[in-house]
């Protein structure tokens, strides 16, 4: 707990328009409801699950986490916007659903900073740029050569129009001129599966979901999109490295709630979630991920909202993203 903390809870809760001191401390009495918008197994899932998990144990209430799928995130988005603002139900929601999903997608009534109140951020994850162990390109340049002299253009794996899979590619298409047909799919565990057995040849995925696979040689990593190395591959460059210059690409994870939420509420919420964070077992295991585990107040998450949108517009922009 951050110092001070327990006396902005205290002092927070001794409003006269906020639930009385013994809301917070007696909060929850039941279980809390966590929605994912993203398929089970993606990195955002499995980042939200190893923290709930923590979270329901310290808090001595499960955290059940219930997958509400499609339109890259928004489906489980806009149903968590829907509820009643009364602290049992909470969502772990991915970067790109609450900041460039909705602007690809033109989504003017969905304003993430007025449909949620912020709780905490979790983690950050580390991308890779992956391929299928039979496609003959062992680097990016490999690979962007190949896509080039093809007669046919080659297909990638994304987990869905708008999310981060298909910006990201977008991107390195913009970036290097490789010529790569969109191949959405329903979920980002769908897609490496597919890639994994040569169905589709290439994605870019968080690590979370290829590591292991790109460890036991089913799966080939070409580059990192990170800008620097990752510990759990160091020998391999990142793409910057490799020349495709200033490339970077990271997602984040953070937990929100309907907006309207009491406030001893969030100040409980995100006050479990930076212990959950910050255990040594559980930030190892999100670390061992390629996570980078970084919890933070509301304001910071809201903070991190507005930059990553005003980023994200801007590249989606120059890219000529856009969804069909």
């Amino acid at each position: 707990m951050r110092p001070g903390h327990k006396i902005l809870l205290w002092s927070v809760c001794l409003s006269p328009i906020l639930p009385l001191p013994a809301f917070a401390q007696t909060y929850p009495v039941k279980s809390v409801l966590v929605i994912s918008p993203v398929q089970a197994g993606s990195a955002g899932d499995t980042t939200l699950r190893l923290v709930t998990q923590k979270m329901a144990q310290n808090i001595g209430q499960p955290l059940p986490v219930e997958n509400i799928t499609g339109a890259a995130g928004l489906i489980g988005a806009q149903r968590l916007a829907r509820v009643a603002p009364d602290g049992y139900t909470i969502g772990g929601i991915s970067d790109s659903t609450v900041t460039y999903v909705p602007i690809l997608q033109k989504r003017a009534d969905f304003d993430p900073l007025t449909a949620f109140d912020p709780i905490s951020l979790v983690s950050s994850s580390t991308w890779a740029l992956i391929a299928h162990p039979s496609l003959p390109v062992k680097t990016v340049r490999d690979l962007v050569a190949l896509s080039k002299g093809e007669s046919r253009v080659m297909d990638y794996a994304s987990a869905g129009p708008g999310g981060s899979h298909h910006v990201v590619m977008e991107m390195f298409k913009t970036a290097t001129g490789a010529r790569l047909n969109h191949v959405p799919y329903r979920g980002a565990a769908q897609a490496a599966v597919d890639v994994q057995a040569g169905h589709v040849p290439v994605m870019f995925s968080a690590l979370a979901v290829v590591l292991g696979p790109v460890q036991a040689g089913r799966l080939r990593a070409l580059g990192i999109a990170n800008d620097k190395r990752s510990a759990l591959l160091p020998e391999l460059p990142t793409l910057d490295e490799q020349g495709v210059r200033g490339f970077a690409f990271s997602t984040w994870t953070g937990l929100f709630a309907p907006r309207g939420t009491p406030k001893p509420v969030i100040e409980r919420l995100n006050v479990e979630a930076a212990k959950a964070v910050n255990d040594a077992a559980v930030k190892a295991k999100l670390q061992s991920l390629g996570g980078n585990p970084q919890p933070s107040t509301p304001g910071e998450l809201a903070e991190l909202i507005r930059q990553t949108t005003a980023k994200m517009r801007t590249v989606i922009q120059n890219a000529k993203i856009v969804v069909q």
